[in-house]
Order: C-alpha cells, then sequence, then structure tokens
C-alpha cells in the first residue's frame, strides 16, 4: 500500500486486544484523514516502524516483556520524526511522570476520540512548522548551537530517582559556582517573593521545590553558555533579555497556577516561559548581520516581528527556539508554546494551553515594557476563539508583581 504524503500513518500499541479494538471501532471515521496500524507488543511496534514509514505512536505504558517507556525510548533513537504519546491508566500516573524523555504527551485511559484527535492533529502541525526545509538549513548552518547543560541531565537523574532528597538537589547546584549564583540571585528577586535573603543553594533548593527548580536549571544552563563578548551584535543585551524571559516565566506560571492547571502543566508554562525567546540568542549569534538588520526593520516598519523575521531569516525565532527544545526531548507543549509565543493563531487545534498562558504572559510583559513600537501584541481573535478573552484584566493584575 503505498503512503500518500498527506495521510498520516499511526501505531496503536497495547497488549490488550480488547481495548485496540475498540481504539479501531471509535476511530473509524478518521479512516480517510490517517492510516491506522494496531499491534500488541513493543517488538512488533519497532519492526513495524523499521519496515514502513510511520508518524505516531500510541502507546499503552504497561505491557509484558518491553513496556510503554522501552517502546519510546527505541522509536526516540531510531525514528526521532515520529509524534510519541503515551495512553495510559490513572494507576500509571507516578510511573508516567517518571519517563521524562520518550513521550511527547500522556493521555488518560479512557481517552475522548475528540482529545486523541486533538492532540495528533496539534502534534503534526508543529511537527510540519518545524520541519521546514528553511528553518533545517538555517539551524544545520550554524556554528555554536547551545547544548543541553550536564548539570540539567544530573538533575533529571536525580529527580527520577525515588530516594532523592531536595537538599541533595541543592548540593548538585552548589557544585557550579555560576549556576549558583544565578539561582540565588533569581530566588532572592523579587521574581519568586519568598521574602527573606537566602544565601544558601540547599535552602534554595528546599524553598523552591523541585517543580522550579528543573526550569530553573535548564534555562540558567542554556544562556550560561552564551557570554555578551561573544555576541557580535552591539545591540543585543544579554541581560535583558534574561530579564524579560524570568519574567515571562514567572507571569506564565502565575497564571497557569490561577487557571488551576495541573502542576506538570504549570512546569511548562514555567519553562516555555523562561526559553521563549532562545531563538533570538541563537540567531543574534549566528547571523549578527541579519540579526542588525531585523532591529533596523523593526525600528522603521510597523510590522510584527514574525513577519519581518520571516523576511528576513525566511523563519522566526521562535521556530528556531522550539527546534532545538524539540531535538532535546522537552515535552511537546513546551516545544509548541516556544514555536508560536507570538503566532498562536497557527495552533492546528485552537485549546487553551502552554502556548496561550506564555503568548499572554509575553505580550503583558511587552506592554509593561512600554518598548515602542510593540512587536508582540496580543491576538484578540484567538483569545475571543477560546472564550478566555474576559480573564485578561485577571491577568493583568498579576503583572504587578513581575514588574519588579
Amino acid at each position: 500500500m503505498s503512503h500518500s504524503e498527506d495521510k498520516k500513518r499511526i501505531l496503536f500499541v497495547d497488549d490488550e486486544s480488547n481495548i485496540l479494538s475498540g481504539l479501531r471501532r471509535s476511530l473509524r471515521a478518521y479512516r480517510k484523514q490517517w492510516d491506522m496500524l494496531f499491534v500488541e507488543s513493543g517488538p512488533e511496534a519497532l519492526s513495524k516502524a523499521n519496515e514502513t514509514h510511520i508518524d505516531a505512536v500510541i502507546t499503552d505504558m504497561r505491557m509484558p516483556g518491553m513496556d510503554g517507556a522501552q517502546l519510546l525510548d527505541a522509536i526516540a533513537q531510531h525514528h526521532p520524526h515520529v509524534v510519541r504519546i503515551v495512553l495510559s491508566g490513572q494507576s500509571d500516573q507516578e510511573t508516567v511522570m517518571k519517563t521524562v524523555g520518550p513521550a511527547h504527551q500522556y493521555l488518560n485511559k479512557p481517552c475522548e476520540v475528540e482529545v486523541l484527535k486533538a492532540t495528533l492533529v496539534r502534534a503534526f502541525s508543529l511537527r510540519d512548522l518545524l520541519g521546514q526545509s528553511e528553518l533545517k538549513s538555517l539551524i544545520s548552518g550554524m556554528r555554536s548551537l547551545p547544548s543541553l547543560p550536564t548539570i540539567y541531565n544530573e538533575l533529571v537523574s536525580l529527580i527520577q530517582d525515588p530516594n532523592t532528597a531536595v537538599a541533595d538537589i541543592g548540593r548538585l547546584i552548589a557544585k557550579d559556582p555560576a549556576m549558583t549564583v544565578k539561582t540565588l540571585q533569581l530566588v532572592n528577586s523579587a521574581f519568586f517573593g519568598l521574602g527573606r535573603h537566602i544565601s544558601n543553594p540547599v535552602d534554595a533548593a528546599s524553598l523552591l521545590g523541585m517543580e522550579i527548580l528543573k526550569p530553573l536549571v535548564l534555562s540558567i544552563g542554556i544562556f550560561q553558555q552564551f557570554e555578551q563578548e561573544k555576541l557580535a551584535t552591539k545591540d543585543f543585551s544579554l541581560d535583558s533579555l534574561w530579564k524579560h524571559s524570568m519574567q515571562v516565566g514567572s507571569l506564565a506560571k502565575q497564571i497557569a497556577h490561577q487557571e488551576g492547571m495541573d502542576k506538570t502543566l504549570i512546569e511548562d508554562c514555567l519553562l516555555a516561559g523562561m526559553l521563549h525567546d532562545i531563538g533570538k540568542l541563537i540567531l543574534a549569534l549566528n547571523i549578527p548581520d541579519r540579526y542588525s538588520e531585523l532591529d533596523t526593520a523593526l525600528a522603521d516598519k510597523q510590522q510584527s516581528r514574525s513577519t519581518i523575521e520571516q523576511e528576513i531569516f525566511g523563519t522566526t525565532h521562535g521556530a528556531v527556539g522550539a527546534y532545538l527544545l524539540g531535538l532535546w526531548g522537552l515535552p511537546e507543549s513546551v516545544v509548541e508554546a516556544v514555536a508560536m509565543h507570538n503566532q498562536p493563531e497557527l495552533q492546528a487545534e485552537k485549546v487553551f494551553s502552554p502556548l496561550t498562558i506564555v503568548h499572554v504572559a509575553n505580550a503583558l510583559i511587552h506592554e509593561l515594557a512600554t518598548e515602542t513600537p510593540i512587536t508582540s501584541p496580543l491576538d484578540q481573535d484567538y483569545l475571543q476563539k477560546l472564550g478566555v478573552a474576559d480573564q485578561l484584566s485577571q491577568w493583568r493584575s498579576l503583572t504587578d508583581s513581575a514588574d519588579s
């Protein structure tokens, strides 16, 4: 059977055949859009992926022999373009949260067909945006891309170990003097509003908790790899980008908290907010001349930043940053929020998500900075479609704390 370009091929994996036949029945209506394969084990899924092009794998977590996490690990290694989704029972929440790397998305069983469809459509549209040849060739031509900080890998394995205490994490941070300085600087800023002076990374760790430390360590680790001296564009200030990124992360976290999002999504909002502009850094470092050209154009024209970036680079700073975070296996919702933070209308299925929150937080922090002209305005149509435009004034009132 030939695989047509526009028909996505999706592989469902579950050791219970009645679950597979249930999925097959409920997804019958999508046979025109999707080519669906159903298999009962990890090894079977792998051999399918080796012999035919697969666009997405949706797997159960607990299976005899090879479990879902091992299957997705192997898929991530050998077929990195494949969208990886875990469909798991409520009882697996703990194990699911431990598999930080291999899956893009987690969905609970039983899963509404609409939710599954929306998740896949969003994942595919993000793939298409990040798979554009202009973006790929731009990035492959760059000589300095940040690497995933080693300390972050160590931190993730510490967090995955059930015997780790928060103090161990503080001690890990203490081993890196620059990381210690940045962490303490942030902990003592109004950003976290702890109201007392902290001078020891172990205390900082226990006050902030693991959910906040993970994104913090990752973003500090990425920014640390750049030094102002290396940036050839004189108009580019690493400090003001860092400050802006921290404010957006903080506000995004507060909005997510106010909206009652779950812990994992709040962490995603914080992380995506902190890293939403990482693409600016990559562009300014690698293509300084064109970056200066962008600055001049922004000062002259009343066009949106995304439009001008598209003209100059053939892509946007959001897509550049997201491409890198996607390669590192960061959560799909973080990658989507970074990719589209200035163009939320690109979200294929409009849903209230970290993208919505980071878009709003970024626009509100830019408004506060009264930069003229505002090149990252709020997309009112998008917020209207989601039915959240009324919450704006509430979210705006949270910016009082971010402004310090």
